[in-house]
């Protein structure tokens, strides 16, 4: 399915004055965290595992829905590690099989991502991400840390809520405005990486 072009893609306004978009981007809803989320995500690692099955894959749930307590989005982030990005051109097909599309994103060069769900209304992320490098690390980085900081999480939650809010139909901007935040985040993570390796060499 091609997502539409600019021209396809109309800006109206609802009653309450928020930017809609001809009903094509679903509404940002956070909703509260749901067990379901972690079998969810296994039931779903196995289904990309069999379609890949002959590929040596390290695969992990990461995003809100991957962090206990915290409310997020229903949308299942997982994160696939590989050897080197160009094998991911042999999973296109694969994955279509199980409903996931590929979707270029030439600002993100190191990443391969797909869709499964509507364009801006997904229900499953797919990211390929080479195993190791410094996009892996970041994702398990930002995920452990939320998990092991209950204050940070809450904080996090209740931007997501505002932004949500303030920008319910306009995914760009949500994500945009969330971007400081984690980037604070990943700081503290490896801090507190950096001291704790410190504190063990001491020992």
């Amino acid at each position: 399915m091609m997502e539409p072009t600019m021209n396809q893609v109309r800006a109206t306004h609802s009653s309450n004055g928020h930017v809609m978009k001809d009903n094509m981007e679903k509404q940002i809803k956070i909703e509260d965290y749901n067990r379901d989320w972690v079998s969810e995500f296994e039931q779903e690692k196995t289904r990309i595992m069999t379609v890949l099955h002959g590929h040596r894959l390290y695969v992990e749930h990461i995003g809100s829905t991957a962090v206990k307590g915290l409310a997020a989005k229903p949308v299942l982030d997982i994160m696939a590690g590989v050897r080197h990005l160009d094998e991911v051109e042999t999973f296109i097909q694969p994955l279509r099989s199980i409903g996931y599309e590929f979707v270029a994103h030439k600002e993100f060069p190191r990443r391969r991502f797909f869709r499964n769900g509507q364009w801006r209304a997904g229900t499953h992320h797919l990211h390929f991400y080479e195993f190791g490098s410094e996009q892996w690390k970041n994702q398990l980085a930002f995920r452990n840390y939320l998990s092991t900081h209950s204050h940070v999480r809450q904080q996090y939650q209740q931007l997501k809520q505002d932004l949500a809010e303030k920008h319910s139909y306009d995914r760009t901007r949500y994500t945009e405005e969330k971007a400081p935040f984690i980037q604070n985040v990943l700081k503290k993570a490896k801090e507190e990486a950096r001291s704790s390796n410190g504190r063990d060499q001491c020992q």
